[in-house]
């Protein structure tokens, strides 16, 4: 655990005490802080009690004279209405920061990958990681991929900290500076949160606030918002730009022709990589995923011949597209951290024969932009709140089956996969909703899947 000694002697608020919120508390204190800790569940108030952290009511405590705020990504602080205690902190002139503020705080030395975006900010970020430490790299993986922040390691100058970082993580940070700041795609997503599309947009432009070169800006030409940005910082001129693409060419950056990586950094277009070959990531996404992580590690001078062996070697994450098992013919493919239709797009383009399994907390917009690729479902099995929505949408459309729950999801897609001995069959679970309505997030979903198909005839449970 990083120690964060920017306060101390001084009062520091933490609210929220989930994973990064207890991080932060236990760093703080370490760091000579007197830490004022709060969350609104019982139970993590206990937890954090528990492990040393002091917990003081925060909704009713004067914040006179508490140096910062540090606020759990989750819990929102303009729309779409604030907290009370961010609300009362705000008027108090109080700074309202995140962990990764604190972590910027108190690692200068080291050098920073920022990785942001709608979809494949995860992959991205674990790849770019994977390419660092098999070159050698003294390199740590964390933030809204799942390791908070503040419970890597402490790296000095020779140490690279590669970050993911959600629009929520993004606008609780001032101070970091990028040396490569990374920007995959931008589509409708946490309006709520933002609110509206340009709230949320530039949420995510913050990731290249402050770089100069040789800092560099990696960024997707693939969709219009992030060309937008693109274009504007090229026209800025002040930091080195690196653009990419899995769909066309990108002159002076890296791009995939066919499958294959092009490596036109300096112009002279050289082939690197067939990422068809590269089981692990599956898809047109995950070649803009790669070309992101190789124009990555190109900034941070990994040599090319490197990183297309850490593509190559890379052993993927669970959750997205992992395959868990191929039983009697059918492929168990477990994407469920597709949580909105774009996700789930990707996912549904790599496979033919699809039995889907889907449903869950419903985004803005449901499952209607996923049309073009229903012709390539044999069956819908529809699960959670979104099940009546859903199957409104499917109607003469592509078959589906009112499943309720994912263990009457993968039983009935199995049986059908297995009556219909199609060419080549899989099943997939790539929800294109949160999964609050029935599990505790994304990744006890998958977990439940696997063990669901790991509990089939033949699944080696």
């Amino acid at each position: 655990m990083i120690e964060v000694a920017a306060f101390r002697g001084e009062s520091v608020a933490v609210l929220g005490l989930a994973r990064s919120g207890l991080v932060a508390a236990q760093a703080l204190q370490r760091g000579g802080a007197r830490v004022l800790a709060w969350d609104d569940a019982a139970t993590r108030r206990e937890q954090a009690a528990a492990a040393g952290v002091p917990i003081v009511d925060l909704t009713g405590r004067d914040l006179a004279g508490v140096r910062a705020l540090v606020l759990s990504p989750g819990i929102p602080h303009t729309h779409p209405q604030p907290h009370p205690v961010a609300a009362r902190a705000r008027a108090a002139g109080t700074r309202i920061i995140g962990d990764i503020e604190l972590l910027a705080l108190s690692c200068r030395a080291a050098r920073y990958v920022g990785i942001t975006g709608t979809n494949g900010k995860s992959t991205t970020t674990a790849l770019i990681g994977h390419i660092l430490q098999q070159a050698g790299r003294k390199a740590a993986v964390g933030g809204n991929i799942g390791t908070p922040a503040l419970a890597l390691a402490a790296l000095g100058a020779d140490g690279i900290y590669v970050l993911e970082m959600s629009s929520y993580q993004l606008e609780l940070t001032e101070s970091l500076v990028c040396d490569v700041a990374v920007l995959l795609n931008l589509t409708p997503d946490h309006i709520d949160r933002h609110g509206d599309m340009a709230g949320y947009v530039a949420a995510k432009r913050r990731i290249f606030r402050g770089q100069r070169r040789p800092q560099a800006a990696v960024i997707g030409a693939d969709d219009p918002p992030s060309r937008a940005i693109l274009r504007e910082l090229v026209a800025a001129g002040t930091r080195t730009m690196v653009p990419i693409s899995a769909e066309t060419g990108a002159p002076g950056g890296v791009f995939v022709d066919n499958g294959v990586l092009i490596d036109d950094m300096t112009g002279a277009a050289a082939r690197v990589l067939d990422l068809r070959d590269v089981a692990r990531l599956p898809g047109r996404h995950n070649w803009q995923n790669a070309a992101a992580a190789y124009a990555a590690a190109r900034c941070l001078d990994v040599a090319p011949a490197a990183i297309a062996a850490g593509i190559a070697s890379f052993p993927g994450l669970a959750h997205r597209q992992e395959l868990i098992a191929a039983i009697d013919g059918v492929r168990y493919v477990n994407d469920s951290k597709a949580t909105n239709a774009d996700a789930a797009a990707k996912a549904l383009a790599c496979y033919d024969d699809i039995y889907w399994i889907a449903g869950g907390v419903p985004k803005e917009g449901g499952i209607a932009p996923l049309a073009p690729f229903f012709p390539r479902l044999r069956r819908a099995f529809l699960i959670g709140q979104a099940s009546d929505a859903f199957a409104a949408t499917l109607e003469g459309r592509a078959a589906f089956t009112r499943c309720g729950d994912l263990a009457g999801a993968v039983a009935a897609a199995r049986e059908a996969a297995l009556a219909e001995r199609r060419p080549h069959p899989v099943v997939l679970l790539s929800p294109a909703c949160a999964s609050f309505d029935q599990f505790a997030n994304f990744e006890e979903r998958g977990e439940v899947f696997r063990r669901l198909v790991q509990a089939l005839p033949g699944g080696c449970a």
